[in-house]
């Protein structure tokens, strides 16, 4: 891949196209309970939480499913989860409430601003068509300084993946949720992290805190 083309793939212009652009809502009827990395994966998801997300607060889950990772032994004040399938979100026991809701047809969350302290992206970026547009109303409804983090591994549904994102490899993928990030703008403390295990799935995330400039 030429410097060129890589740039292009990092600035496509969104909504980002895909190999199956039929209805989402249909993709996601039917109820998935399983997880879509391994054990140690997982554990790296885990620990990142463990440091990053603050105890007591309140986290918004988003593009969730039935587990969300968070560690068993840390209480939060509220956890909400955002997602596609009610039966999947049902089924997770950390939820305090939790909302169906397509980000490919409704970018704005349902939701009010300053409202949550921290929120997560577990292994879903990658079906997101306009992801700037979703990463700025999470700013939105973050308290000033709030974390977002945002994990993903090597592996996906390739037919929903965003085209820019199969092109591309682990540090790419990095690259481009970054430069998401900076063109939706009120983010600061960008960091990419590589929290791969020794084997199995790798698992790499993007954290980042609100602007408190643009509360």
């Amino acid at each position: 891949m030429t410097p060129a083309q890589r740039e292009q793939l990092m600035h496509w212009p969104e909504p980002l196209p895909r190999q199956d652009e039929t209805t989402d809502g249909d993709f996601y009827a039917f109820p998935r309970l399983v997880t879509h990395i391994d054990d140690g994966a997982i554990a790296a998801v885990t620990d990142l939480y463990r440091e990053r997300l603050p105890a007591g607060g309140r986290i918004l889950d988003l593009m969730s499913s039935w587990v969300s990772h968070l560690p068993g032994e840390v209480n939060y004040a509220e956890v909400v989860g955002l997602g596609m399938n009610a039966h999947e979100l049902a089924r997770n026991p950390r939820f305090t409430r939790w909302i169906v809701h397509d980000l490919n047809v409704e970018p704005q969350l349902p939701l009010a601003d300053a409202s949550f302290d921290a929120a997560t992206i577990c292994v879903s970026i990658d079906y997101l068509t306009r992801p700037t547009a979703v990463l700025r109303d999470i700013a939105r409804v973050l308290t000033p300084g709030g974390l977002l983090a945002i994990t993903f591994s090597n592996r996906c549904f390739p037919t929903k993946a965003v085209l820019p994102w199969l092109y591309l490899d682990d540090a790419g993928h990095l690259e481009f949720v970054t430069t998401r990030l900076q063109a939706a703008g009120g983010w600061t403390a960008i960091e990419r992290l590589d929290r791969s295990p020794k084997q199995g799935d790798p698992m790499f995330a993007v954290i980042a805190r609100s602007d408190a400039r643009n509360a």
